[in-house]
Formats: structure tokens, C-alpha cells, sequence
């Protein structure tokens, strides 16, 4: 079995080849809307179409990649508002910071860290959004806990991602290429939810699902999932 490091360390090598020319990884979303923009466009759903953004709100991007989500709530939240992306991917990040500078959107900003361990401040985000990401983390309780902590009381989060269709074979588990194609990684809807949950999420509720459209389609799904911060303080569960 591959340890915590050895999948980080595939994932990030996977992305940071990505963010330099084509590669596989957990499907695409098109960006005609963000002329001039270059990378993959890498993703499972559509997590703004749920995230119901406002002028002015702070919004935060976990596993931003080449920043295309980010670059597209940034315009919804308006001047007055703020995006953070962040990424683990050093060639990602700064993938992202060109494609802002490209598209003239000046109220994004992009930071190299890691879902376990956001660089950012309790309580900074009034919405958290990622497109395909979680799968790809090791410790998915974890990067739950982190994304509550990062949002205000009554924050909301909106995740698309990838969640196995059913038993997922030992080899697969075991696969480093499979964890980086979003594959290996992959929880089931139910255990998905109930790790927003034991994170103190509240109103959790499926969005969206639809059958990938990748290779590996008979083992995953994609799925859209909300959910909110209590309005009044909570206390975390232990990981």
C-alpha cells in the first residue's frame, strides 16, 4: 500500500507535467469564456453552478490548478469581492498567476500549499469551492476540517468531485497513476458524506451525478455536493 507521501508526491509530479503540456487526469471543462488562458482544464462538474456567489464575498478554490474556476468566481464576486486559489503544484500556481494576468482579473491570487495545511487565516472565507481535488488527497477528513475552519459561521461550501461506484479492486487502491487520474482515491458517496459531516458540516446535500465520462467510468462517479457551516459556533470532531 502507498504511503501519504509516495501518493502526494505522484499526484504533484502528475499535475506539475500537466501544467507544462497535455495530460490525463480527471476529465475537462471548456474555458471559452477566459480567452487567452492556457493548461488543462481539469475537472468533474461544476461546483460554481451551486455556489450561488455575491458581490463581494471571499472566496477560496482548494486545488486550483490552472486557476480557471478561481478566474470565473473572481468575476462573480465582483471588485469589491476576493478569490484565493489554492494548489500544491508550484508549476500550477504559477500556471494560475499568468492565466490572471492574461485575462486581466485582478482580484484572484494564488498560493502554493497543501488541503491539510491551508495558508490561511480561521474564519477568512465566506465560500469554499474545489472541482475534482479531494479524491486526490490522502487524508480527506482532514482537508474537510481545514475547509471548515478557513470559512466564517453560516460559510457555505460546494464540492464536484469523483466518488467510487461501488468496491474499488486492492490493485486499483494501489495504483499511484490511478490516484493521480482520480481513480484510486475515490470514496464512496456515502463514507464521502459522512466525512463532511464529522468535520461539523451541516445541510449536506447532493447537488448533481453523472457518470464520468473517463476510462475508468465503471468504477467512479462525478458528483456535486453542498453544504454549510453552522451558523453558531461548533466544536470539531477529532480526526
Amino acid at each position: 500500500m502507498s504511503t501519504p507521501e509516495q501518493i502526494k508526491r505522484a499526484v504533484r509530479d502528475h499535475y506539475a507535467r500537466a501544467a507544462l503540456g497535455p495530460a490525463c487526469g480527471c476529465g475537462t471543462s471548456p474555458r471559452e469564456d477566459l480567452p487567452g488562458a492556457l493548461g488543462p482544464a481539469l475537472g468533474c462538474g461544476s461546483p460554481l453552478s451551486s455556489a450561488d456567489l455575491r458581490p463581494g464575498e471571499v472566496v477560496v478554490d482548494l486545488g486550483s490548478g490552472a486557476g480557471f474556476d478561481a478566474l470565473r468566481a473572481a468575476r462573480r464576486v465582483g471588485p469589491h469581492g476576493q478569490v484565493l486559489g489554492v494548489d500544491m503544484t508550484p508549476e500550477m500556481v504559477a500556471l494560475a498567476r499568468s492565466n490572471a494576468a492574461t485575462v486581466g482579473v485582478p482580484n484572484v491570487h494564488f498560493f502554493v500549499g497543501e488541503l491539510e495545511s491551508l495558508p490561511l487565516a480561521d474564519g477568512s472565507a465566506d465560500v469554499v469551492v474545489s472541482n475534482c481535488v479531494i479524491n486526490l488527497v490522502p487524508d480527506k477528513r482532514r482537508a474537510f476540517q481545514e475547509a471548515y475552519r478557513i470559512l466564517r459561521p453560516g460559510g457555505r461550501l460546494v464540492v464536484s468531485d469523483v466518488v467510487a461506484a461501488g468496491p474499488l479492486p486492492p490493485e486499483v487502491r494501489g495504483d499511484l497513476a490511478a490516484w493521480s487520474a482520480c481513480v484510486a482515491g475515490a470514496l464512496s458517496l456515502q463514507d464521502y458524506l459522512e466525512a463532511l459531516r464529522a468535520a461539523g458540516f451541516e445541510a449536506v446535500e447532493v447537488m448533481a451525478s453523472e457518470d464520468c465520462c473517463c476510462g475508468a467510468a465503471a468504477l467512479v462517479r462525478s458528483v456535486t455536493v453542498r453544504a454549510r457551516r453552522p451558523a453558531s459556533p461548533s466544536l470539531l470532531q477529532s480526526p
